[in-house]
């Protein structure tokens, strides 16, 4: 792959898991990375990661869910990078819970996070890339699951939030494709902090019926992830703006949208 130097990425969540591989990995190409995370000292121990191997980066420590903390996103990188073309909405968090027994404020803090802390960051950004003139293509990647595209049961919270991504992916795409924007959604597997515990429990489970783990659960790692998000920025044309892709160890796959199909209550076959 070629190198990304003309790239200024945003990444949010970026301090551990998933976020963290995808900077370190668009830094190696030559990507000026923004690292995010609500921790100031993860934040920093990154940065200084990625900058000992010659990398470029900076820290802007804050919630997504704070209005603020996109708007210092986008400003941080323009003042030290003088641009910025992409953002990758990676900030999430879960609060599993079977949905009748699952509270307003678990639901509406897993909303917050995914929904108005993507929309919190995409805002500022889109409102930059509108007043710039487009002669470098820009891309906007939506962190979403298969949770969000087929259900998953104890994850309402989580499954609705990454659900309302894959809307916003379309819409955006639509809205934004004037401004040479490419807006993708991106469902990932893969072991992490946050999937370990889900995965080992499966794992336990099929071991005490004495059965394989089911291939839901069979999952890559989250560099394999960073790889498929650096092959978008590389060639962002190759792929279908508004589009969900899905992304497990070497497998790479594309989610076709739902389609409508006419029901005829009145037919006896």
């Amino acid at each position: 792959m070629e190198t990304l130097n003309n790239e200024v990425v945003i990444i949010t969540g970026s301090t551990r898991g998933i976020g963290k591989s995808i900077a370190l990995s668009l830094a190696a190409f030559g990507a000026a990375v923004v690292i995010n995370g609500r921790e100031a000292e993860a934040v920093h121990h990154v940065v200084e990661e990625v900058r000992s191997y010659g990398g470029k980066a900076i820290g802007v420590p804050g919630s997504v869910t704070d209005e603020e903390t996109g708007e210092k996103l986008v400003d941080s990188a323009i003042k030290e990078f003088g641009r910025v073309t992409g953002l990758i909405n990676n900030a999430g968090n879960v609060k599993d819970k079977i949905s009748y027994r699952m509270n307003f404020d678990e639901f509406k803090e897993v909303i917050d996070v995914h929904i108005n802390g993507a929309f919190s960051c995409t805002l500022p950004f889109i409102r930059t890339i509108r007043e710039r003139e487009p002669t470098q293509q820009s891309v906007i990647i939506n962190m979403t699951s298969s949770s969000g595209l087929t259900g998953n049961i104890g994850q309402v919270n989580y499954s609705t939030a990454k659900a309302g991504l894959i809307g916003m992916t379309r819409t955006l795409a639509k809205e934004m494709s004037k401004y040479r924007v490419g807006v993708y959604a991106v469902a990932p597997a893969a072991l992490t902090d946050m999937t370990r515990p889900h995965i080992e429990k499966a794992q336990k489970l099929a071991s005490t019926k004495g059965e394989d783990l089911p291939d839901y659960w069979k999952v890559g790692s989250a560099e394999q992830v960073a790889e498929f998000i650096a092959e978008i920025f590389y060639a962002p044309d190759q792929f279908q703006s508004g589009e969900v892709y899905g992304v497990n160890g070497e497998q790479r796959s594309y989610w076709t949208a739902s389609e409508q199909r006419s029901i005829d209550f009145h037919s006896n076959d």
